[in-house]
């Protein structure tokens, strides 16, 4: 029983990371994967410097390539990113209340 353990907890993180991941990540265009990577990197800057989760707004249309608006629940913020053509966040704004 003890020699089944290992490969079942290896299997088991696996499966959660994988869950974990945009599945646009994944995606054959490379345009769509920069975009997951630039909403994850977006994310995740805002996300550093508020302390709070922050989320990608969909409801909100963007003109701008390389431009994405965030929000933080908690508080109720607003914030504007900005990546390179790699997708990495580069410019954070804050846009005030949401």
């Amino acid at each position: 029983m003890r020699y089944f353990t290992r490969p079942a907890l290896v299997l088991c993180a696996a499966t959660l990371a994988l869950a974990a991941c945009d599945p646009a990540e994944f995606d054959a265009d490379p345009d769509v994967r920069r975009d997951a990577r630039a909403n994850r990197t977006c994310v995740a800057a805002v996300s550093n410097q508020t302390g709070s989760a922050a989320q990608l707004n969909t409801t909100l249309p963007i003109i701008e390539v390389n431009q994405y608006i965030i929000d933080v629940p908690e508080g109720q913020q607003r914030w504007m990113c900005r990546t390179d053509d790699e997708g990495t966040a580069t410019q954070l704004y804050k846009m005030g209340a949401g």
